[in-house]
């Protein structure tokens, strides 16, 4: 077992054990002193490992109640979240009680936004199933759902109580949700790792898993350095969004539907290098192509560049965007949405 402690307004522990999954309850029971959880996930993840979590938490003396709701991006929606807050009240949780996210990067935004809302915040835990929620949407206490404007529009900051990594649980991922989430861990690497990075230029897919360990803790160690320099994301945070400008955009064009969140920060992340960085390009594609990812997109720029604008990182009518100009560096750059348009349109 590994731990990293997040020094946030609200400080967690983040463990990071394989097998951990099968101990939640005893991780759980140690930061409530309630004995009622609600456990929110996908019927994916529910067929998988809602019956090992309720488990769990049962033999520590929690009463345990499981709500389902089906799997992907589209269900990140105002719906499903009345159907949460809706299960929470119908399932008696009071603000004393606890809600834990059991799954990927959706499962965590929404649960961690229905916790942020729900009684004005009740305390919930992360137990994140995916690569790309392990090493970046499960830590850090950003929460939120989509609406019909853009993704991620609406939401709250809310940290978790506690973090449970268990990479045993990516065994059970098929090979496209693992690549989607080497995108985020290609991304840490850019922004802050050289030799993270420079480990990953040495695997492919198919290996990976012999430096998996390594790679979840790496990728948590430097979130929780950016996050605690800038919990509320004025700042430094922003170089997290490396490829998420032109990703979201992707996402969006493709209308949340077949193309994954790791594919759009992966054609993101290498449409903005071949702009602003273009000695750095052909490095950077190959690294993403090793893991199965795209370097672009058939999405015509012209049309891309509209949800830009209504991207969450706009302020004054500015929009701010993340350029790596060297392996382990990253630049914040910010300009008119007019002079963005422009420099990726050319």
């Amino acid at each position: 077992m590994r731990k990293i402690y997040i020094r946030t307004s609200c400080p967690y522990e983040v463990i990071i054990e394989r097998g951990g999954i099968k101990k939640c309850g005893e991780y759980i029971s140690a930061v409530t002193k309630s004995r009622k959880a609600a456990v929110i996930t996908d019927d994916t993840v529910q067929k998988l490992y809602a019956d090992t979590v309720a488990g769990s938490l049962k033999d520590n003396g929690f009463e345990c109640s499981v709500f389902a709701f089906p799997n992907g991006e589209q269900s990140k929606n105002l719906s499903t979240f009345g159907q949460i807050l809706d299960f929470l009240c119908e399932s008696g949780i009071t603000r004393s009680d606890i809600i834990i996210a059991l799954g990927g990067g959706v499962v965590g935004d929404i649960t961690g936004f229905a916790a942020a809302c729900y009684l004005r915040g009740v305390d919930f835990v992360q137990i994140p199933t995916t690569l790309l929620a392990q090493v970046d949407s499960s830590v850090g206490g950003k929460t939120a759902i989509d609406i019909t404007g853009g993704k991620n529009l609406v939401g709250a900051f809310k940290q978790p109580s506690l973090v449970i990594c268990d990479s045993d649980t990516l065994k059970t991922l098929t090979p496209e949700n693992l690549s989607c989430g080497m995108a985020e861990v290609i991304k840490y690497g850019m922004i802050r790792d050289s030799h993270l990075f420079e480990m990953l230029e040495n695997h492919t897919l198919e290996n990976v898993d012999e430096i998996m360990d390594e790679i979840v803790y790496t990728c948590i160690d430097i979130k929780r350095d950016v996050v605690e320099g800038d919990e509320f994301d004025r700042g430094e945070r922003m170089i997290l969004n490396f490829g998420h400008t032109i990703g979201h955009a992707i996402e969006g064009w493709h209308s949340y539907t077949d193309y994954t969140h790791g594919m759009g920060v992966a054609a993101g992340m290498c449409l903005i290098t071949d702009r602003f960085a273009p000695e750095l390009s052909e490095r950077l594609k190959k690294c993403v192509l090793a893991y199965n990812l795209p370097i672009g997109t058939e999405a015509p720029i012209a049309e891309l560049l509209p949800y830009c604008s209504k991207d969450k990182k706009r302020e004054y009518g500015n929009i701010s965007y993340i350029v790596c100009t060297t392996v382990g560096k990253a630049e914040i750059r910010k300009s008119t949405v007019s002079e963005f348009e422009k420099a990726m349109g050319e």
